[in-house]
């Protein structure tokens, strides 16, 4: 209610300065003199527009030269897959043909509308068309636009396609609910079981399908690990809303949809730690400790406790606005030289095993439950006290399987 009040306070405000706006425009109207008309441009006006235009395209090229400087050091810097450098070539191809255009276009209109400026000595040539011309601005960009859609398909096809004959990939499910991600890796079957959201019971979260025998040696987890140097495929589903999976250091990104598998692959080079060592890693680091010091210190001022200071970690992000929580959407990931992976995941408990566990748990429970001594009668209190805490206790069970 609040919101829709201060829109339209904005709304009514807008519409009083658009009116007092006509008001001055209409009260100026009887004030010109001789032979001055306020509708029409002189050459005072049209003075004045050719100098801010030629002033205008200088802000432009000085704030684009202090962007560069001032936030050049936010990049990504060395990417972690396999395909990054081939990304990175194409997006710095394209940003260099846009910035070389963009400064010769703009230069270009800005001059000429300062050039030949509005005047009363100067008769305007008009031209209907000229077939050269529109040749030329057609065929370049055509050409120009050619080259990347193919280059960019080239690079697309040679990161999504898997050989399993020549390579052995590693197939990845990435889970996303708002607002978290789950992991489930294939177990020695090497296949991943079915899943459906209709199978979502108990620790089953992601909703395999526990009748599948590809799905009982599955591993969950809520971090995700990836070997060196090998190809994983990652299969995307959502259990809720549209999400997008984003991994910034390895150049990767896909939706993921509601009731559809998406997909996507890529090797990872660079393990965790060799990443924490690189140079442009490093220095990021160090600027961000330097404003968290800071920070520490008005905290500790306050009475408050201080920041920890920050480590580099590879990040799965949503980036896709998926509600109130998106911003905090997100899951470590680790790359791990393949003898490490494999140790990791050989200690992770299948879900399988996971799930009979905890029905057998539970089946316990329920079996104590049943051989509870009958309440004694002689006490109401003592009575009503057990009525309360057995039903305490199968509404836990209930709640937990």
């Amino acid at each position: 209610m609040t919101s829709l009040l201060i829109i339209a306070v904005l709304v009514l405000l807008g519409i009083a300065i658009w009116q007092l706006t006509k008001i001055f425009h209409l009260t100026q109207l009887g004030a010109a003199t001789g032979d001055e008309n306020t509708e029409v441009a002189n050459d005072k006006d049209n003075n004045v527009n050719g100098y801010l235009m030629f002033a205008f395209v200088g802000f432009i090229y000085i704030f684009t030269i202090y962007s560069l400087i001032k936030w050049g050091h936010l990049v990504l810097g060395t990417p972690a897959s396999e395909h990054g450098a081939q990304y990175d070539t194409l997006m710095s191809i394209s940003m260099w043909l846009i910035f070389t255009v963009q400064t010769i276009t703009q230069f270009l209109l800005h001059f000429f509308s300062f050039k030949y400026r509005g005047s009363k000595d100067r008769k305007a040539y008009y031209l209907a068309d000229n077939d050269k011309l529109e040749f030329i601005w057609t065929i370049i960009p055509v050409i120009v636009l050619t080259v990347l859609i193919l280059y960019g398909l080239y690079a697309w096809n040679d990161i999504m396609f898997v050989d399993d004959e020549k390579e052995e990939a590693l197939y990845v499910e990435v889970y996303a609910k708002q607002f978290g991600w789950e992991v489930r890796y294939p177990g020695e079957d090497g296949e991943l079981g079915k899943a459906n959201v209709r199978y979502i019971k108990g620790v089953n979260t992601m909703g395999v399908d526990m009748s599948d025998p590809n799905a009982q040696d599955d591993i969950t987890a809520t971090e995700l690990h990836l070997p060196k140097g090998r190809k994983v495929v990652f299969q995307f589903r959502s259990q809720d809303v549209l999400h997008s999976a984003y991994f910034p250091h390895f150049r990767a990104q896909m939706n993921v949809v509601p009731g559809m598998v998406t997909q996507f692959a890529f090797t990872p080079i660079l393990t965790t730690e060799e990443m924490r060592d690189d140079t442009d890693i490093v220095t990021k680091v160090s600027n961000i400790n330097s404003i968290r010091s800071k920070k520490s210190a008005e905290l500790i001022a306050k009475g408050e406790s201080a920041l920890d200071p920050y480590e580099f970690d590879y990040l799965l992000l949503c980036n896709k606005i998926c509600g109130a929580s998106h911003y905090n959407m997100q899951m470590k990931v680790v790359v791990d030289e393949e003898a490490d992976f494999n140790t990791w995941l050989e200690d992770k408990k299948t879900l399988g095993a996971t799930v009979k566990g905890t029905e057998e748990e539970a089946k316990e429970e329920v079996e104590v439950l049943e051989v509870l001594p009958p309440a004694p009668m002689d006490t109401i209190v003592e009575t009503e006290e057990m009525i309360i805490i057995d039903s305490t206790k199968v509404e836990e069970v209930v709640a937990k399987h």
